[in-house]
């Protein structure tokens, strides 16, 4: 706050004490450090209250702006309508050959992942899962 060095606060205790005595010069001290206490805490109270009242104005003025602002309702809606439209395009497409591409990359992700060093190996096993009827027995027990 002041540019206080240590001399000044020298010069200004000796004055002090001259002035006052060595008697009231403690009690004095101790009144007047209670006084810059509370100078100090009503500055900080002050700056406080300040601070809240800039930054309510500051939250009013965005609000302000953003009731002003229609920009992205207007940007949902496209979206929205844009999707729409995308979901009424795809309604006549056929997706099957899609799913049997992506059941073929799982299920030679899947023999991958056990050891099986072929698709084919994976696309009969696939078969098995779905009809062991159409599967050839592989072993003597299996065989009718």
């Amino acid at each position: 706050m002041f540019d206080i060095g240590f001399w000044e606060l020298t010069l200004i205790g000796i004055i002090a004490l001259l002035v006052i005595g060595p008697e009231r010069l403690p009690r004095v001290a101790r009144t007047a450090g209670l006084w810059f206490g509370k100078a100090r805490y009503f500055i900080s109270n002050v700056k406080a209250d300040i601070d809240k009242e800039l930054k309510a104005e500051e939250l009013k003025r965005i609000m302000a702006e953003q009731s002003k602002s229609s920009g992205m309702h207007e940007f949902l809606d496209e979206t929205r309508s844009a999707l729409d439209e995308v979901n009424t395009s795809m309604e006549g497409v056929d997706t099957s050959e899609f799913l049997v591409k992506a059941d073929d990359a799982r299920e030679a992700f899947k023999a991958e992942m056990r050891g099986e060093d072929s698709l084919e190996k994976a696309k009969e096993a696939t078969k098995a899962a779905a009809d062991p009827a159409e599967v050839p027995p592989t072993s003597e027990a299996d065989k009718p």
